[in-house]
């Protein structure tokens, strides 16, 4: 073998090294989503499913909705999966996301001690943190700009305590499942989204408290990133995932996802 003859089929190598590299990035998206999506399990149920149909991986990056949205901003992923709508019209509105779409939902609970010494066990959330409030008892906050915290906000505004909740009040930073199970351990109480309590294994002596109430609806809504932002946004394989996420097939997918028998995502799209 000639030296220009190794040197031509080693460039050849390394040329055909250098597209099955670039195939492989074009078969994947960054999705950025929510703590409650990636804990709940439902990713790990969804995703392949979404693979075999399409042949492409999805990277899942697990934030708060907030954090994800920013990340959204900043060009570092393709689609969004997340759940506060007001912040999700404004993605849109503001020229980062191309439309939104409603892919499903669950509600919202209050977790708290079996005993419930602050009394608030019922179906009114706004009641029951008007009683955490004036009895200053132990409650976790997500305090990381999630969906889930937005909720809480937006229920403590309700109930006229936006700037009063109590001594007992507490931020922790933290996704989902890491403010349950530091309520877990200091018997405190704390909202969570329900598919992540299902999902949650170190309950201790907490239990649901608060359920039923209609303000405690939890809408998911997904949204492809705008290219026109960003441009190495893969708008068409971003779209794939919208388009079966909102599919029968992809909704079928969604409302087989159970816990012990019991859904923990109801699909919702086009609705």
């Amino acid at each position: 073998m000639t030296f220009q003859t190794s040197m031509t089929r080693r460039a050849l190598v390394c040329a055909v090294l250098a597209t099955t590299s670039v195939w492989a990035q074009a078969q994947s998206i960054v999705m950025s989503s929510t703590t409650s999506t990636e804990q709940s399990g439902l990713f790990a149920h969804l995703l392949p499913a979404f693979k075999k149909a399409s042949g492409l991986d999805v990277k899942v990056v697990a934030l708060g909705t907030g954090q994800a949205l920013d990340m959204a901003r900043r060009g570092d992923a393709d689609v969004v999966f997340v759940h506060d709508q007001a912040a999700e019209e404004k993605f849109v509105a503001d020229g980062f996301g191309l439309k939104r779409l409603p892919v499903m939902y669950n509600d919202f609970v209050l977790i708290g001690p079996k005993a419930d010494p602050a009394g608030t066990k019922g179906k009114d959330i706004v009641a029951a943190l008007a009683k955490l409030s004036a009895s200053n008892t132990g409650f976790i906050s997500r305090g990381d700009k999630s969906g889930t915290h937005a909720a809480e906000l937006r229920f403590w505004k309700m109930a006229n305590l936006a700037e009063k909740k109590g001594s007992g009040y507490k931020e922790c930073g933290c996704g989902m499942g890491p403010a349950l199970n530091i309520a877990a351990s200091s018997g405190a109480y704390v909202l969570a989204d329900r598919a992540t309590w299902l999902n949650f294994k170190n309950r201790a002596d907490l239990a649901v408290l608060v359920e039923g109430d209609q303000r405690l609806f939890n809408q998911y809504g997904v949204m492809v990133v705008n290219p026109a932002k960003h441009a190495h946004v893969k708008q068409a394989d971003a779209q794939r995932f919208v388009d079966w996420v909102t599919s029968a097939a992809g909704q079928a997918h969604i409302a087989d996802y159970k816990i012990g028998g019991e859904q923990l995502f109801f699909p919702n799209a086009g609705k």
